[in-house]
């Protein structure tokens, strides 16, 4: 039988698993779906046509689900899907979508959200991401799995991070962000692949060796990048980690691409 503490208030339309938890001074609206083993600590606030995976756990003072913060959402019925086992952590905000943007806003798997982190209306993001706090997405925003960001960075509407890409600290990123980048500054550019992260994953030596090399053909001083790129495609054209950034650069897109300085 589900543990409601008395202090909370769930809507009886809420469709909440037996073995989900609701602690202290939670309010849960009537469109809520919580799945098995979900964990509300305390004062956590679900609003929304808001579904929540198996086992995830939001802590004190979380906002999920509550109307977009766009003036041009006018109450359409859109969606905040948020997977199994993430841990949503205090004060984290996270909208549905709107007509705009595909009516629906998706969270992976196993993600780890920090404290005061924001996840925006219509933003996709894979399994395995971590936003450190107080890091913030706008709409629209795609992130890849296992991607990090930093502390108190931004990233602005529409932007693509790719797999495994690191965003540092304070950084506000503007533009594309490619597949094992990692991006720094004020506004973000380009410095060089997430090696680190790489060799977390559990990358070969081989694959991260040829990373490096493409990435320096790709981004090099001569030559336009699609004229690189198209020298990069015929030399890696054997190795899935290089042509997955070619694919990514290649995709359509409205935002620029991240850059190293002075490319």
């Amino acid at each position: 039988m589900t543990n409601i503490h008395p202090s909370s208030v769930v809507d009886p339309k809420a469709e909440v698993a037996d073995s989900a938890v609701i602690g202290p001074f939670c309010v849960v609206g009537p469109d809520v779906t919580l799945g098995e083993s979900v964990e509300l600590v305390s004062h956590v606030a679900v609003a929304g046509r808001t579904t929540i995976g198996a086992g995830t756990r939001i802590f004190p003072f979380a906002s999920i689900g509550h109307r977009p913060q766009d003036l041009k959402y006018k109450g359409e019925p859109s969606t905040l899907e948020i997977g199994a086992n993430n841990q949503i952590r205090e004060h984290v905000t996270m909208n549905p979508g709107t007509e705009g943007g595909g009516m629906v806003t998706k969270v992976g798997d196993n993600c780890l959200f920090m404290a005061s982190a924001h996840v925006a209306h219509d933003c996709i993001l894979g399994d395995h991401v971590i936003m450190a706090n107080n890091a913030t997405l706008a709409g629209h925003v795609i992130v890849g799995e296992y991607a990090f960001l930093g502390g108190l960075s931004a990233v602005h509407q529409f932007v693509r991070i790719g797999r495994h890409a690191m965003i540092g600290g304070m950084s506000g990123v503007e533009a594309d962000v490619i597949p094992f980048g990692m991006v720094i500054g004020n506004r973000a550019y380009l410095n060089g692949l997430n090696i680190v992260g790489l060799k977390r994953r559990g990358f070969s030596r081989d694959d991260i060796h040829t990373l490096r090399n493409a990435y320096r053909l790709m981004f090099a001083p001569e030559g336009t990048l699609q004229e690189r790129l198209s020298d990069v495609e015929e030399q890696f054209k054997d190795h899935p980690v290089v042509m997955e950034i070619v694919a990514f650069i290649r995709s359509d897109s409205s935002r620029s691409l991240s850059t190293p300085n002075g490319s």
